[in-house]
């Protein structure tokens, strides 16, 4: 039988609420045969939350300086030795048949890089919790030529072979924003095979923090991209606006929705906000 090992890399920083929640949606996964490496970039502790999770195999690397998301990424890649990686941001979580169906469409499928249909998530920010307020769907259909004007591909959730980086190389830091269109495109014209699980089995917040409200900054990493992979003139238009934009309503494509649209009640949270959120 094959080595179906997954070794899930987690950069964060001091969102211990967020991080509770995904490492209890770890514990529900009906796929268990995974280690969890968690880049602790130079924030506050997060071994009061890992210690609430002791039937996880967690490694923690607490860094010395704050490195930013990717180069946090490469880090937890020099411990990852499972047969395949899944990356995931610490704000995002994943529904309890993720990790088993995605890594049975890896193998049936004999791909190298699977990723599913996100619902993309607000919520209201409490001390111990959040609570979900409203949800999209974003489903889209894989096209070889569209990726290479609008990435559709959430990295939260995808998961790929650990062998690629042997010929790919690590994530590039000089990309920066756009690090995952990046590892996609490099994957797509290595030969590398790729699929799109039509479930939304993602949970994807989406919020302040995101990089989409700061399209200035952006400009120059979107320039080294499309140098990088002779995308021609791209736009540094906001998220939201260019998915209201004809050409991609025409992509959107059908997906299972199988979220109950509650939040996740992590052992962080209180028996009272158990009561309340439920």
């Amino acid at each position: 039988m094959a080595n179906n090992h997954v070794s899930v890399i987690i950069p964060t920083y001091n969102r211990p609420v967020e991080l509770a929640e995904l490492l209890e949606s770890l514990t529900q996964q009906t796929f268990q045969d995974f280690d969890i490496t968690i880049v602790n970039d130079n924030g506050t502790s997060i071994n009061h939350i890992v210690t609430l999770y002791p039937e996880l195999d967690v490694t923690i690397i607490n860094t010395k300086e704050n490195l930013h998301h990717i180069k946090a990424r490469n880090e937890a890649l020099k411990h990852a030795s499972g047969t395949y990686i899944m990356t995931i941001d610490d704000d995002d979580w994943i529904l309890p048949t993720h990790m088993e169906t995605m890594v049975r469409k890896l193998e049936e499928e004999h791909a190298d890089l699977a990723y599913s249909d996100v619902e993309i998530v607000h919520y209201k920010n409490f001390p111990t919790y959040r609570v979900p307020t409203s949800r999209h769907l974003f489903a889209y259909e894989y096209s070889v030529t569209n990726s290479r004007s609008f990435s559709t591909f959430v990295p939260s959730g995808a998961l790929y072979r650990r062998a690629l980086h042997d010929s790919l190389g690590t994530f590039d830091p000089h990309v920066r924003n756009y690090w995952d269109w990046d590892f996609f495109l490099r994957v797509q014209s290595s030969g590398g095979k790729i699929i799109r699980v039509p479930q939304a089995s993602v949970i994807y917040a989406f919020g302040n923090n995101n990089a989409s409200g700061n399209l200035e900054n952006m400009r120059p990493y979107l320039d080294r991209l499309s140098e990088k992979h002779q995308l021609g003139d791209l736009p540094t238009a906001n998220f939201w606006v260019l998915l209201s934009t004809p050409k991609m309503k025409e992509r959107e494509a059908e997906s299972v929705r199988m979220w109950d649209g509650l939040g996740v009640i992590s052992r962080l949270a209180s028996t009272t906000t158990k009561e309340i959120v439920s």
